[in-house]
């Protein structure tokens, strides 16, 4: 996989689990209410410190590991597969109604950080503390790495900033959108955009699928 594609294909699925609801969206919600839009990118700046430290930690130690034919066989394998739910339960849900809104998708019951809590530090805290951040960097993450190491720095790089910027510019565009009081996007649009990015999680799942199987 091409540095281009690495990081359109990391920012398209980073966008695809930020526009998810859970515990960051919510906490970006409540925190940008009373602290003003900057929340946003402060708390996706703890979210990205804490993934910064992961990736390295994971070069440091498993590196050598990752880039051994079997090894990329399963990884591509088990990420593919992981991607393929993903994207089939976001399609799912949007079609019976679960997800319909970003405000009524955001207040499901998933907990958020104090607002007393610095933004940075609940981005951090809250991330370390979801399970599905640590089910995804042990399936998709990994998968992402091992194919980004094939080019190298570069490889890696196109994907880390395709997957933080998605990050950024979504729970940027929803802290503005709150500390206005506005409606960041209508329920229509908004489940347009859950299906769409849905439909290319599959596609790339079975992508990795593939890939896992043919390398």
């Amino acid at each position: 996989m091409q540095t281009t594609a690495l990081f359109t294909t990391a920012f398209v699925v980073g966008l695809s689990g930020a526009m998810m609801p859970g515990p960051l969206l919510t906490a970006t919600m409540v925190s940008s209410a009373e602290r003003g839009w900057g929340a946003g990118p402060l708390i996706v700046l703890g979210h990205a410190l804490l993934e910064l430290a992961l990736v390295a930690a994971l070069l440091a130690g498993i590196a050598q590991f990752l880039v051994q034919p079997r090894v990329t066989t399963v990884i591509a394998l088990v990420g593919g597969v992981f991607l393929v739910y993903l994207g089939i339960t976001m399609i799912r849900d949007v079609w019976s109604g679960r997800l319909s809104s970003i405000q009524a998708s955001s207040t499901d019951g998933s907990a958020s950080a104090p607002v007393s809590m610095h933004p940075v530090l609940a981005g951090i805290l809250i991330s370390l503390f979801n399970p599905y951040w640590s089910i995804w960097w042990a399936t998709v993450g990994l998968g992402y790495l091992t194919f980004a190491l094939n080019s190298g720095l570069s490889g890696i790089t196109s994907f880390f900033s395709g997957h933080i910027l998605s990050d950024l510019a979504w729970y940027t565009l929803v802290a503005i959108a709150v500390s206005k009081g506005q409606a960041l996007l209508s329920p229509r649009v908004y489940k347009g955009l859950l299906v769409g990015c849905g439909l290319f999680m599959l596609g790339l799942g079975i992508y990795f699928f593939y890939s896992g199987l043919t390398t």
